[in-house]
């Protein structure tokens, strides 16, 4: 499976972007898709996860501010963000887990929050 994230960029607090990750290869295996996120200096932490009957899984810090979603083909999940605060600057990654139990990473996008 192969991954392509798109949509970051420079937004000012309190603002809205909408993240796009784009699968192919062999998208028939996933069962859940997810975002992460690396901070400068920091771990890369969970986001939200998506499965594939629609049931999504928020951390607390972006509870009621993003939105995880996707296609029914599998071949695009999206991060609506909004109300973004400047902790929330980072790379975001999206992620794929498969019936084969493999875990496949895109290359990340880049979303700063400043003014």
């Amino acid at each position: 499976v192969q991954l392509q994230a798109s949509g970051g960029g420079l937004v000012q607090p309190g603002g809205s972007l909408r993240l796009s990750c784009a699968a192919s290869g062999s998208i028939f295996s996933i069962n859940a898709m997810g975002w992460y996120r690396q901070a400068p200096g920091k771990q890369r932490e969970l986001v939200a996860t998506i499965r594939m009957n629609g049931n999504a899984f928020y951390v607390d810090f972006v509870k009621g501010r993003f939105t995880i979603s996707k296609n029914n083909a599998k071949s695009r999940m999206y991060l609506q963000m909004s109300g973004l605060k400047p902790e929330d600057t980072a790379v975001y990654f999206c992620n794929t887990n498969t019936t084969y139990g493999v875990s496949y990473w895109g290359q990340g996008t880049e979303v700063t929050v400043s003014s």
